[in-house]
C-alpha cells in the first residue's frame, strides 16, 4: 500500500513523495498561481480592450503632432497668400500637402494649422490635468485623512469653488488679462477645475484609512507621512486617475470653447478653437474651414474620453 510521506512547495514546483515497494517516488506539479495586484489586473485587461488600443493610438498620434509638427508638414500655419489661396477649396488627392484641406479666409493652409494647432490644445489639456490632480489630490488627502475641522474647512472651500460655473468663471478670469497666452488659460482652468478631483480623493482616502493594514501601520508607530505616502496614496490613486483621464478631454473642449468665444487663446497662437471661430464666419461660403478643425477637436476629446472609460473599467472591480 503506497504511503504519502511528504508534500512541500519550493519556488514554482510542488513536490510529492510516496514510498512504493520500498522505493521513493517523487512527483512534481505546478504551484498555485501567484496573486496579482490591482494594477497588474488592470494592465492585463487594458491590453485586451479594443477601446483602449484605439484611443491610445489616437492619443499617441496627437501627442506626436503636438511635439513635432514638422514631421507632418513643412508649411507655415501663419503665412497667408490672399492673392492665390483665398478660401481655396480642399484638394483631397494631395495627401499631406499644404492644400489638402484647402485654405482659410487669410490664405493660410488649413492642414498646417490643424497640425500645429494640436500643440496648444494638448498642452492645455495635459498641463491642466496634472495641476488639478496635484491640487485636488493633496487637498482631498488632507481632508479625508485628518477629518474633523480640517475636513469641514476644506470641504466648504471645495463647495464654494464647485458652485462657480466652470466656463463662466474661466471667462471672468480670462477677461482680466490683456494677453491671453497658453499659460494664462492653463491657470484659469486649473484654478476652477480641481474640485471634482478633491472630492474623489477625499472619499477614496476615507475608505482606505479604515483598512486593516493602515490601522496596523499606525499601531506600529509609523509616521503620518509614511502612512499617507506608502499605504494610503497607492491604494487611493485608482479613482483619482480615472476621473483625471476622463476630465482631460473636457479641458481640451473647454479651451476650444473659450477660444471660439474670443476669450481663450488669441492670435498669433495657433489653436483649433480660433480656427473654428474664424470658420464660423464662412460657414455658408466655405464650410470646410469650420468643419475640419471641429472634427479635430471632436476626435481629440473623444479619444481621451474613450481612454478614460477603458481605464475606469479596468480599475473598478465592480465593473469586471
Amino acid at each position: 500500500m503506497p504511503e504519502k510521506i511528504a508534500e512541500t512547495a519550493e519556488g514554482t514546483v510542488v513536490a510529492t513523495a510516496e514510498v512504493v515497494d520500498g522505493v521513493t517516488v517523487t512527483e512534481a506539479g505546478p504551484s498555485p498561481a501567484k496573486a496579482r495586484s490591482l494594477w497588474s489586473d488592470a494592465w492585463h485587461d487594458l491590453r485586451r480592450n479594443p477601446l483602449f488600443i484605439i484611443s491610445s493610438v489616437l492619443i499617441l498620434l496627437l501627442v506626436v503632432m503636438a511635439a513635432a509638427p514638422g514631421l507632418f508638414t513643412s508649411a507655415s500655419p501663419r503665412d497667408g497668400d490672399l492673392v492665390n489661396h483665398y478660401l481655396q477649396k480642399p484638394n483631397w488627392g494631395h495627401f499631406f500637402a499644404p492644400d489638402w484641406f484647402g485654405y482659410d479666409i487669410q490664405g493660410r493652409s488649413i492642414y498646417a494649422r490643424v497640425i500645429h494647432g494640436a500643440r496648444a490644445s494638448i498642452t492645455v489639456g495635459i498641463t491642466v490635468t496634472i495641476l488639478v490632480t496635484i491640487i485636488g489630490g493633496f487637498l482631498g488627502m488632507l481632508a479625508g485623512y485628518y477629518g474633523g475641522l480640517i475636513d469641514s474647512l476644506l470641504s466648504r472651500i471645495t463647495d464654494i469653488f464647485f458652485g462657480i460655473p466652470f466656463l463662466l468663471g474661466a471667462m471672468v478670469i480670462l477677461t482680466s488679462f490683456e494677453k491671453r497666452e497658453v499659460w494664462v488659460v492653463i491657470l484659469a482652468l486649473a484654478f476652477l477645475g480641481w474640485t471634482q478631483i478633491a472630492r474623489v480623493a477625499r472619499g477614496a482616502v476615507i475608505t482606505v484609512k479604515q483598512a486593516d493594514y493602515v490601522v496596523a501601520a499606525r499601531a506600529l508607530g509609523a509616521s503620518t507621512s509614511r502612512i499617507m505616502l506608502k499605504h494610503i496614496l497607492p491604494n487611493a490613486l485608482a479613482p483619482v486617475i480615472v476621473v483625471a483621464t476622463i476630465a482631460l478631454g473636457g479641458y481640451i473642449g473647454a479651451e476650444a470653447t473659450l477660444s471660439f468665444l474670443g476669450i481663450g487663446l488669441a492670435e498669433p497662437t495657433v489653436s483649433w478653437g480660433i480656427d473654428v471661430s474664424d470658420g464660423f464666419q464662412q460657414i455658408r461660403n466655405a464650410p470646410y474651414v469650420l468643419i475640419i478643425p471641429s472634427i479635430m477637436v471632436s476626435i481629440t476629446v473623444l479619444s481621451f474620453l474613450m481612454f478614460g472609460d477603458a481605464v475606469r473599467n479596468a480599475l473598478d472591480p465592480k465593473l469586471r
